[in-house]
């Protein structure tokens, strides 16, 4: 049965919707802070950040779940305005994968905020097997840009004629700029969620992580914030490097900070290496 609803503020383009009659005591009078705009000063707040505004009582009355599996018609799910699906592709075009950064610092509260949105990520069975490794020490990173050097070098040489001077002009890491350094592992003998839906598809708990690498990507994007995934390293000398624990598998080093040439195409794209593709030749239908 359809629940009534009335709706009662917006936040970021979002609206809020509730089937209480008396939810007007709600006050919501936050301005959507993700205007459309394809300059390079696109550095739309997050919705957290405008949720955060809103006094901490009004949220728990928008959000507070039933701890029962039965429907609850006290909550609603929200009504996502066209103007928030507007803004949303517009994010999903400006998150790129950065390489050029600028040095200047980023707020540790801005990353320890991300991580936790970048948690919501969708995993198999609730098993959440992301980790996640703050990398500061600046010996570690060292060792993680030689890393990179001598892998980068062997790249290279698999290249021949014009494509190997293509690729030898190619920036492919901020690994010297990037204030901030994470690496991701996957905890692949996690017992979080039992099992359920990895028993044949085993590889489900790495896609798992890989999906919060992405939800990572897309908040930082919305804070203007840019992120590359450093892929040429050798995973297991990583690993090394960081100490991680050997029952977690290396997936990813990914470098954050502000972006020093904010772009809605890929960078591969702009230098020519490759083109994207259209979308009606990958799209099959049984």
């Amino acid at each position: 049965m359809a629940v009534p609803r009335q709706v009662f503020g917006l936040m970021g383009g979002l609206l809020i919707a509730t089937s209480q009659p008396n939810s007007a005591s709600v006050s919501c009078n936050v301005r959507s802070q993700l205007p459309l705009r394809g300059s390079s000063g696109f550095k739309p707040d997050s919705l957290f950040n405008a949720l955060q505004r809103v006094r901490t009582s009004e949220v728990l009355r928008i959000a507070d779940a039933s701890p029962a599996c039965e429907p609850n018609e006290s909550l609603t799910s929200p009504i996502f305005t066209p103007a928030f699906r507007a803004d949303f592709e517009n994010l999903l075009r400006w998150r790129r994968d950065v390489r050029h950064f600028l040095t200047g610092p980023v707020d540790p509260a801005l990353i320890e905020n991300l991580l936790r949105q970048a948690m919501l990520a969708p995993s198999v069975g609730f098993s959440q097997p992301w980790r996640w490794v703050l990398v500061d020490d600046p010996i570690r990173r060292q060792a993680i840009a030689e890393n990179f050097e001598q892998t980068n070098a062997e790249a290279l040489a698999r290249y021949h004629d014009a494509q190997a001077d293509a690729y030898a002009r190619l920036k492919l890491a901020g690994l010297r700029e990037a204030p901030i350094h994470i690496a991701v592992f996957a905890d692949t003998t996690a017992s979080t969620g039992s099992g359920l839906g990895r028993q044949t598809m085993p590889g489900t708990l790495v896609w798992s992580a890989v999906m919060a690498i992405h939800t990572l990507w897309l908040a930082a994007a919305s804070e203007g914030l840019g992120l590359g995934w450093v892929s040429i390293l050798d995973p297991a000398q990583a690993h090394a490097t960081l100490e991680a624990p050997a029952e977690w598998t290396f997936l990813a080093y990914l470098c954050l900070g502000w972006p020093a040439e904010p772009s809605p195409d890929p960078l591969l794209e702009r230098t020519g290496w490759e083109r994207r593709l259209p979308s009606d030749p990958l799209i099959l239908r049984r």
